[in-house]
């Protein structure tokens, strides 16, 4: 029986199989489950079955745990397509399908190469090339295509022991460290565990010293904050007779904080139109905050000319708490636009031949231009925010180009209405405590209807509002100083030793190829 066990794991379309489980296994790795050893496992197995295979079948292979792990792992994108993109459910899953299918071919082309450079298993393969190769087609999922990089390896740590290490390599160091001990894994299936040994006290060690190598400290300062969820279904958010009453709902939770808040914040396009549209109503929240020394950040659908953008503006006072006007006029100064636009949502390629296609492709407000990818941090109360709005707070070299010296806090606005009950605002808030681990700042986080919080600069969730309720979540935050070693060097030292170890593999086995055909013309002569 036992036996039968065996030959059916290990005929073809049963590898395939668990291959795809063991991918779908990952999703139990992120937000909200956070069982982080599982990513480790899987990848282990998937490292050690493909072991035996040509670099065709490999390809195949990690293709279906790539397909595992983004079609369970994103299922969540299916939501907005179904809920409220109008599509038919057959159309919507063809459509996640292709999308994880897609992603699939970045650990496809991972396992692919890693059976064409190193066919056999050794400890170069496992521990080196295998990081190396997972690391560089991570990132490249990381900006083709504009870059879609959730579900990075390095994000199953966000809750796990190796989160401080992010402060040094950032997540994508994570994922080179996860993808390197999967292949210590791995090679215990062979009886080879000495590198398994030395690997985990030598990350136990990295993970007590990546603090030490952090000039971050207190500047002595706090901030106190209140961060406004409205709670407005995302039905109603669109509609012209509801702005009005949405402005007021943010009006009226905020009011009870004006006195006794440093900052309050709304969510992205809290006030869901044009500025120009609106301009009554924020000359009025702008003198309210002016006469209370504070400051409102909202977002809003700003324009310039014939340019509209995903933006926030600041209400109410700049540079510092107290003075005899309000800064806002409504010009463009003190304001951050949207630079990472999510693809359909907010801008459709291809849209004259996507657009007529489905209401999908009709969302509201899917016609933004891109802001600049480095802008100036916002002032408020003199204090300095370092923004990024929903989707971009993914892209952790973005945010590292836009602190600065004097940045105080980092910020992040969402609504992920869009995505209903499932796990991707959960796993959107992970994706934002990475990048306090990484640049050494706290952060907080307004969202529509969650999840709304505040971080601390090693990334632990201090305070956060329950999901799905209108309320306001106020903190006092202590302001820190000083860089982490990421904020300096950012991804280039994990990415230029993965390129490395990458080009040495391609030139050894181009080496052994020439001799290999050495031999042979030898033994025919």
């Amino acid at each position: 029986m036992l036996n039968k066990l065996r030959a059916l794991a290990h005929h073809p379309r049963s590898k395939m199989v668990l291959a795809y489980l063991a991918g779908a296994t990952t999703a139990l790795s992120f937000a909200p489950y956070s069982i982080w050893p599982l990513y480790l496992v899987a990848m282990a197995f998937v490292v050690h079955q493909s072991a035996d295979l040509t670099a065709k079948q490999a390809f195949r292979y990690w293709l279906s745990f790539g397909f595992g792990c983004f079609s369970v792992g994103i299922s969540w994108v299916h939501v907005s397509m179904d809920v409220y993109g109008g599509m038919p459910l057959i159309a919507s899953m063809a459509l996640m399908a292709l999308l994880a299918l897609y992603l699939a071919l970045y650990p496809a082309l991972a396992g692919y190469l890693l059976q064409k450079l190193t066919p056999n298993t050794s400890l170069l393969r496992n521990l080196l090339l295998f990081p190396a190769l997972w690391t560089i087609t991570e990132w490249m999922r990381g900006w083709i295509l504009t870059g879609f990089p959730w579900l990075w390896a390095g994000y199953s740590q966000t809750e796990g022991p190796l989160r401080p290490i992010a402060s040094m390599f950032g997540t994508l160091g994570l994922s080179f460290i996860v993808a390197m001990l999967a292949g210590a894994i791995a090679l215990l299936a062979v009886k080879r565990w000495q590198s398994f040994v030395i690997a985990v006290p030598a990350l136990a060690a990295l993970t007590l010293i990546a603090p030490m190598t952090s000039q971050v400290q207190p500047n002595g300062e706090t901030i106190k904050v209140a961060l406004v969820q409205g709670n407005i279904p995302q039905s109603m958010k669109w509609e012209p007779d509801a702005l009005w009453p949405t402005m007021l709902k943010y009006m009226d939770l905020s009011r009870p904080q004006l006195q006794d808040t440093d900052l309050i914040i709304w969510p992205e396009a809290a006030i869901p139109a044009p500025e120009y549209m609106v301009k009554d109503f924020l000359y009025n929240a702008n003198k309210v905050a002016n006469l209370n020394d504070t400051a409102i950040i909202t977002g809003i659908i700003s324009n310039h000319g014939d340019a509209f953008y995903n933006s926030l503006i600041v209400l109410g006072n700049y540079h510092h708490k107290q003075q005899s006007e309000p800064d806002y006029l409504g010009d463009g100064n003190n304001e951050f636009k949207k630079h990472h636009l999510l693809p359909i949502g907010e801008f459709v390629p291809l849209e004259s031949l996507l657009r007529p296609l489905a209401p999908f492709f009709n969302l509201p407000m899917s016609s933004f231009n891109r802001g600049e990818f480095t802008q100036a941090n916002l002032n408020a109360v003199g204090h300095q925010l370092s923004p990024a709005i929903c989707y971009e707070i993914a892209f952790p070299e973005q945010l590292r180009a836009n602190m600065n010296d004097n940045t105080d806090l980092l910020m992040t606005v969402s609504n992920d209405a869009w995505f209903g009950t499932s796990n991707g605002p959960l796993q959107h808030m992970e994706i934002a405590q990475m990048r306090s681990v990484e640049l050494g700042r706290p952060l907080v986080r307004a969202t529509n209807n969650g999840v709304t919080a505040v971080v601390d600069e090693q990334g632990n969730i201090t305070k956060q509002l329950p999901q799905f309720e209108a309320g306001v979540l106020v903190s006092d935050i202590k302001l820190m100083k000083g860089h982490t070693f990421f904020t300096t060097f950012g991804q280039w030292p994990v990415l230029i030793l993965s390129f490395i170890i990458a080009g040495l593999a391609v030139i050894r086995n181009k080496f052994c190829s020439i001799q290999t055909g050495r031999k042979d013309s030898h033994s025919l002569s």
